[in-house]
């Protein structure tokens, strides 16, 4: 008989209970009104019931911050999730609880339902005779988001036999396709497929699909041994386990589409050896093959191989072009393009260069390495240059550099449009009777023609080119050239660029100051300052003192130099700014000159000179040797200074006599011609004490330009034979006239004293001589460098014997009155 437990005992277990469930170890029990699978995009509630008395807290994947909730009643809060876009956690926590109980959490994952399977395929592969296996493959559709299972359901059927389903789980194997395989025997016929999807949110099967055995058979792909090539061909070998009716090879380059070569294979057991010709010589081939049998699928593609085509000697000329350069250096740049691939034929190994010249019948070859792309070589009229391609297997044709030797008429009314990165230039036939071969359009950055020179070359009727890449920023200049059978014809075009700018700076300037003139001279700007092309420089001058007075001068592109001139005395500054087509750039570094007084520099000059001269000579003048030279010097040279008469003895002894005397002189100089034999008549006359004073002889009056005297008859005193008087005038008289006569007499009358030599003592006359001669000796050494037949230096013999005591000036005692 069964015990009844009594009241009390059964309340003791409640309460039991009932603290075990509050000291238990969650605080609280948290679940999701949708479940923990839900579709992504749906809404939902999830709740909180807690088992103690707490304040409540609600979270999402673990943030500390809580969500924002609501209160359902006393121990349960919800929180509300709308449309929901991947998997999360939700949390609760029980706040001020006096146990230490966990939280509680539940993790929600949000996914798709599978989606059909489609897309199902199967093939037969064919391994061995016995050993067959299908291979089918489908697409699942979109990501679920969730943990799926995809089988594949397959039915056989041989003859009239059909096997019960079986399922096969797909899998991926590096392909966003799940495939499965499975062995068939060679008596089925038929299969049946159908694809099975699932997950947690729900179940989708595809379609029944059923195929023929036959007709999705399956060679394995072939294997590729090797390529044997020639210039042309290529010969292929191909291995296969199983013989197939049908073999397709296919071929490309690198830069090519796959071609397939017809079936013309030869099959030796299981090695098949293809034959693939229309090739081109020295080309990269890549090379696959894939088979079928009679019916069925074709096989997959075979692994790809490669092998090069051999050489053979390129089969086209060279793009040639040139740039001449001066005269003086007698050469020329030869310029030329690389073949492609189709005309070169094989590796170019070098460039071979050949000079005939037709005068001298010389012929110059030049090996230029396969790297290069231009060469200087001799340039004259009577030579031809010719440019070679050589490969392994030989030279090109040649390429002829046309000669500038020969002109003919240019292209007419060239014209060039610039675009955003293009140029378009045209042009008009010359107006000539012979066809040309060619049009020819050469461009390149201004100033850098035998660097970064480009050209085209373009058929004989041809009238325009398009010239494309051309950089921004950058100024061009070109020629089009028509190309005759022996001459050519070039029309220039400058300054062409698509988009320009000011230039970011001016050039750098040089000044040379030469009294107020001022030869300002400048560099090019660097092509990255020029931002297009630069069409004149302005020089701007300013004075410091007076800024107002600022000038401007306006220089072509081309100048490098220009000259400023009567500028005022100031301090200046100087500097230069360059316009393009879009205006005046930014100004260049500012230099500083001064422009000085003329007139003070030159007197400062003079004042240096004389001060110099004055400061030798006052040197020199400390040796007696030269002032014992400069004295005789002197006095040989002041030609106009005669000896004093009335110091000599023949003027004491005339001063005894009172009175007029004619003398009559007979000059011996070798000026006087033989016809002037008549004699000239010279008044001598006496002067007293009282009248000596009033007269003095002129200065001016050189003894080489004294006339010839005679004594007149009618006034001839009375003797003693020499006149008493201190000095002697001499009056010349003109036959011709009295007025002369009379005009001599004045107080104005030029004197000149008489130095020939009267009647006197023999001995002492020729002591007197002898002093003059070694006088003269002496002004002979000092004066060695005058011409030995100066009119100045010739001695002065008179005829007469009026002699004269020797006066010699003591030179020492005149400069130091001096």
């Amino acid at each position: 008989m069964a015990t009844i437990p009594k009241p009390w005992s059964i309340l003791t277990v409640i309460t039991v209970l009932a603290v075990q469930f509050c000291i238990g170890q969650n605080s609280c029990v948290i679940w999701s009104s949708a479940g923990s699978v839900v579709q992504r995009g749906s809404s939902f509630k999830v709740y909180c019931t807690f088992n103690c008395k707490c304040t409540g807290s609600m979270y999402v994947d673990n943030v500390r911050e809580p969500k924002k909730h609501e209160k359902l009643n006393s121990t349960t809060l919800y929180l509300n999730v709308v449309n929901i876009t991947e998997s999360r956690t939700y949390s609760c926590q029980c706040n001020h609880c006096r146990s230490a109980l966990d939280p509680c959490g539940l993790d929600i994952s949000a996914g798709y339902p599978p989606d059909v399977p489609k897309n199902i395929n199967c093939i037969q592969n064919i391994i061995s005779d016995e050993k067959r296996v299908v291979v089918c493959t489908w697409n699942s559709g979109r990501e679920t988001y969730l943990s799926n299972t995809s089988k594949l359901c397959a039915r056989t059927t041989s003859g009239n036999h059909t096997d019960r389903p079986n399922f096969y789980t797909g899998s991926r194997k590096g392909s966003d396709l799940l495939s499965v395989n499975f062995k068939v025997s060679s008596s089925v016929q038929l299969i049946s497929v159908w694809v099975r999807a699932s997950n947690r949110l729900g179940t989708t099967e595809s379609s029944t699909f059923n195929y023929t055995l036959s007709d999705i058979v399956m060679p394995s792909p072939p294997v590729l041994v090797q390529a044997d090539c020639s210039s042309r061909s290529c010969e292929i070998k191909v291995e296969q386990t199983l013989r197939t009716e049908h073999l397709e090879i296919q071929y490309r380059t690198e830069q090519q589409a796959w071609m397939t070569h017809p079936h013309t294979g030869v099959q030796t057991g299981s090695v098949r050896v293809q034959s693939i010709s229309s090739l081109e010589p020295y080309r990269l081939y890549y090379f696959r093959a894939r088979a079928k049998f009679s019916t069925g699928l074709w096989s997959q593609w075979s692994t790809n191989i490669s092998n090069w085509t051999q050489e053979e000697a390129p089969d086209k000329e060279l793009d040639v072009w040139f740039a001449e350069l001066s005269s003086e250096f007698n050469s020329m740049t030869v310029y030329w393009k690389r073949l492609n691939d189709s005309n070169a034929r094989g590796k170019i190994i070098e460039y071979r260069v050949k000079v005939h010249n037709f005068q001298t019948g010389s012929i110059s070859i030049s090996n230029i390495s396969a790297n290069a792309s231009r060469s200087s070589v001799p340039s004259c009229a009577n030579c031809a240059v010719s440019l070679f391609a050589r490969n392994s297997k030989g030279l090109s044709p040649p390429a002829t550099v046309p000669s500038l030797h020969k002109t003919a008429p240019p292209p007419q009314d060239v014209r060039v449009t610039a675009g955003n990165r293009s140029v378009t230039i045209c042009w008009r036939k010359p107006e000539t009777t012979s066809l040309p071969t060619a049009y020819l359009v050469e461009w390149h950055p201004e100033g850098q023609k035998l660097d970064e020179l480009q050209w085209v070359r373009l058929g004989r009727d041809e009238d325009h080119a398009v010239i494309t890449g051309i950089e921004p920023f950058e100024c061009y200049e070109g020629a089009v050239f028509v190309l005759y059978e022996s001459s050519v014809g070039r029309a220039r075009f400058r300054s062409v660029s698509t988009v320009e700018s000011v230039p970011t700076r001016g050039p750098s300037v040089k000044e040379q100051v030469e009294g107020d003139i001022v030869t300002v001279s400048w560099t090019e700007l660097p092509r990255e300052q020029r931002r297009g092309c630069v069409r004149n420089y302005t020089v701007y001058i300013k004075n410091i003192a007076n800024p107002e007075l600022l000038r401007s001068y306006h220089t072509p592109a081309s100048d490098r130099m220009c000259i400023i001139k009567d500028l005022p005395p100031a301090s200046y500054s100087l500097w230069m700014t360059a316009w393009t087509a879009e205006g005046e750039g930014s100004a260049g570094e500012t230099i500083k000159f001064f422009i000085q007084q003329e007139s003070q520099v030159f007197l400062l000059f003079v004042l240096t000179v004389v001060g110099v001269v004055v400061v030798v000579l006052l040197c020199l003048w400390q040796c007696s040797a030269v002032q014992q030279r400069f004295c005789m010097l002197f006095h040989c040279l002041a030609l106009s200074d005669v000896p004093d008469p009335a110091n000599s003895k023949w003027a004491r002894e005339c001063a005894k006599e009172k009175g007029r005397m004619d003398l009559q002189l007979q000059l011996s100089d070798s000026s006087v011609t033989e016809e002037e034999d008549e004699p000239i008549f010279a008044d001598i006359e006496e002067l007293h004490e009282e009248s000596r004073n009033n007269f003095a002889p002129a200065a001016d009056v050189s003894p080489l330009l004294c006339p010839q005297t005679g004594l007149s008859r009618a006034t001839q005193p009375a003797p003693p034979l020499y006149p008493q008087t201190s000095y002697i005038k001499s009056f010349s008289h003109d036959s011709d006239s009295s007025d002369h006569t009379h005009t001599s007499l004045d107080t104005h009358t030029t004197v000149d004293y008489i130095s020939s030599h009267g009647p006197g003592d023999g001995i002492e006359d020729e002591e007197e001589e002898e002093e003059e001669e070694d006088e003269r000796e002496e002004c002979m050494e000092v004066l060695g460098f005058f011409p030995s037949h100066n009119t100045f230096m010739d001695p002065l013999v008179f005829g007469g014997k009026l002699t004269l005591d020797s006066v010699k000036i003591d030179c020492g005692s005149f400069f130091e009155n001096g």
